[in-house]
């Protein structure tokens, strides 16, 4: 199968068409679920699609060093190769890591200002202008409304969509909307949120804030905890 037609049948058309059109350049978008439910999987997931088109992405970790993260891209590429049949795999493989960037702030040592000087170091002597950005393990329980709206700042100068993941805890209370915290304070400030919950037979992702639309979509995604590709729900 040739990549055009892969993208075609991904299921992240199936997303874009839940959220009205995609989540949008210069807006964020965030993915919150309990410790090892499959967020960063699902920010590959989504980067590989853009990846799979030709366009540049940027993922940031904060949890996890450039080599984990680099080995989730192989793996989960490697199964969507093969499950897909993909024609010219390598050369395809080969194009997608020059469109790719990792950095990682590991042991509290990011901020948004180092995030802006590596992201403008790269735009401006490495020609690289990424169209999307996966911020991973941003610590939401101690964001102050000032700092999303930094993170959105960067956004909109660059043209690109910023997806984050949240972490969600047992114990957290949620608002009217069913949103758990720590995101519950900070709704304003997201357009898109989605929710990652695991059964026994795999991680369901659904839509709790659509941008500014007041009637939710049912959205029929899910992570296979196997393969960690995003599949349709039947």
């Amino acid at each position: 199968m040739r990549r055009k037609e892969i993208n075609e049948r991904s299921p992240v058309r199936l997303l874009e068409a839940s959220i009205h059109g995609g989540l949008g350049a210069g807006n964020i978008g965030v993915v919150v679920a309990r410790h090892g439910v499959g967020k960063t999987a699902f920010l590959v997931g989504v980067a590989l699609d853009d990846l799979m088109r030709g366009r540049k992405v940027l993922h940031v970790s904060l949890e996890e060093s450039s080599e984990r993260v680099r080995s989730f891209y192989d793996e989960i590429f490697s199964d969507l190769a093969h499950e897909r049949e993909l024609e010219d795999v390598w050369r395809v493989r080969l194009e997608l890591e020059r469109n790719r960037r990792i950095h990682c702030y590991l042991d509290g040592t990011f901020s948004i200002q180092k995030l802006r000087d590596a992201i403008y170091m790269n735009r401006d002597h490495g020609d690289f202008h990424p169209v999307a950005i996966m911020l991973d393990g941003f610590p939401f329980a101690d964001t102050a409304e000032q700092e999303i709206d930094q993170l959105r700042e960067i956004a909109r100068e660059l043209d690109a969509e910023l997806w984050m993941t949240a972490v969600s805890h047992r114990e957290d209370k949620t608002d009217e909307s069913g949103i758990p915290a720590p995101l519950a304070g900070l709704v304003d400030k997201i357009d898109v949120i989605l929710q990652m919950a695991h059964d026994t037979k795999a991680v369901h992702v659904s839509l709790l804030k659509d941008h500014d639309n007041p009637d939710v979509s049912d959205l029929r995604l899910a992570l296979d905890p196997t393969t960690m590709l995003l599949r349709r729900e039947r």
